[in-house]
């Protein structure tokens, strides 16, 4: 028997999810754990794979959408199984939908009407909305009237809240828009490229146009909500050291001219990774958590290490960064600094560190504060190489220095703690071979 497929929940953190690729396509056979689609979540783009075996009989969500979970987004059966029914019901939750969402904004609209025993529970809550462009539906209406075309005969149309809203930010009339979803939804990509009369018209009376108005993505919206959080609710202090960087930066000179051969590289910063894990181990205090009303001191160090990816930060962690040698941290970092740039990390390799770097150094930033990533109680702020003459015995001489602050967890981590671990930080950056000791 048929069923419709609605979207997982494919981490613990995803609120929604865009539907960057299917898989499948209509007519092809389905078998349990084939891959149906990836969805982009808020941490990476993950797997949407079947539960059920049989035939995908109808695509109802485009490439491109994105749905809350558990929204419709396929129906699976047999080969020739008569779906017109659960069509309707699909259609018929995404015409009613909006009279709920769309009541605040008008006293007069309707209460919307209980959803139908027979429909999915997520579907009434997420499904795709539609709306009337030019008022409020009025109690006589059909609520449930399952549309064709973008604007049927009724006024009504079939749009998300996040594209009546763009519409009404451009001033755009959602009647003379052409709907490319299904059953002529009006799709955020359709108001984008929209160039009706209204445009045309603002364009042509040389009218100041409103914003570019984009819709923050699931991980940008995670990355404003945590930080928020951080900010508001971790004590945050700053400790700031400036150090000779020429010992380690010779020592990378060194390395590289031992790895020629093989090709390999390491960079600065890996080297800084495997000085900031040896460090936790000399100062274990820095290397703990707030947990409420506890503190936990880990027992390992797992460094997380922020990677700039075309819609805002990730942290891919290197798992036990002081057992490993440079070598091995740069080829760890090469590849998940990859993997997050094409969002493929997997939940698991950017969760749980105990300690977070935060490198702007190539884009010749000196000094900055970083925000802390909860639980951990701290996180390592990199500035970029200074060539400036500094002072030797009574000379004065070219010198290589480099600015690092730590942010810390005041709950965690007191003062003194704080100060111990940079001193102890900027020793080993001045003597690389006493990470050796």
């Amino acid at each position: 028997m048929a069923k419709i497929i609605g979207l997982p929940k494919l981490s613990p953190t995803m609120e929604e999810g865009t539907l960057v690729a299917w898989t499948k396509k209509e007519g092809d056979e389905v078998e349990v754990d084939d891959l149906l689609a990836e969805v982009e979540t808020d941490k990476a783009t993950m797997e949407f794979r079947s539960f059920d075996r049989g035939v995908l009989l109808k695509i109802l969500v485009p490439e491109g959408e994105t749905l809350e979970p558990d929204v419709p987004v396929a129906i699976i059966g047999k080969a020739g199984e008569d779906i017109s029914d659960l069509l309707e019901q699909v259609a018929s939750k995404s015409a009613s939908a909006p009279e709920s969402a769309s009541a605040p904004e008008s006293a007069s609209a309707p209460e919307s009407a209980p959803a139908p025993e027979s429909a999915p529970e997520s579907a009434s809550a997420s499904a795709s909305e539609s709306e009337s462009a030019s008022a409020p539906a009025s109690a006589s209406a059909p609520e449930s009237a399952p549309a064709s075309t973008s604007a049927p005969a009724s006024g009504r149309v079939l749009s998300s809240p996040l594209v009546r809203k763009l519409a009404r930010e451009r001033s755009i009339d959602l009647r003379t828009v052409e709907g490319s979803g299904p059953q002529g939804r009006i799709v955020k990509r359709d108001i984008e490229s929209y160039a009706g009369p209204s445009a045309a018209a603002a364009g042509a009376a040389g009218e100041r146009q409103p914003p570019r108005v984009v819709k923050a993505s699931s991980m940008r919206r995670t990355i404003a909500r945590r930080l928020t959080e951080s900010k508001q609710t971790v004590p945050h202090y700053y400790l700031t050291i400036d150090v000779d960087i020429a010992p380690l930066s010779d020592a990378r000179s060194a390395m590289n001219a031992q790895l020629e051969a093989s090709g390999e590289k390491v960079s600065l910063n890996d080297l800084i990774i495997k000085v900031a894990a040896a460090t936790l181990r000399r100062v274990p205090e820095v290397n703990a958590s707030w947990m409420e009303k506890e503190i936990h001191y880990h027992q390992v160090v797992d460094i997380s290490v922020a990677v700039a990816v075309d819609d805002g930060l990730m942290t891919p962690v290197i798992r036990d960064a002081d057992r490993k040698g440079v070598a091995e941290i740069a080829r760890e970092v090469r590849d998940l600094a990859e993997k997050a740039r094409d969002r493929k990390l997997q939940p698991e390799e950017m969760s749980n560190g105990t300690f977070s770097i935060s490198n702007l150094g190539m884009f010749g930033i000196e000094e900055f504060s970083a925000v802390i990533n909860p639980p951990e109680a701290a996180i390592l702020a990199v500035g970029t190489i200074r060539n400036e003459p500094i002072v030797e015995g009574d000379a004065i001489v070219p010198g290589r220095r480099m600015r690092f602050t730590m942010s810390c967890d005041h709950r965690v981590i007191d003062g003194a703690t704080g100060a111990k671990f940079m001193a102890a930080f900027k020793s080993t950056i001045e003597s690389p071979l006493t990470m050796l000791l």
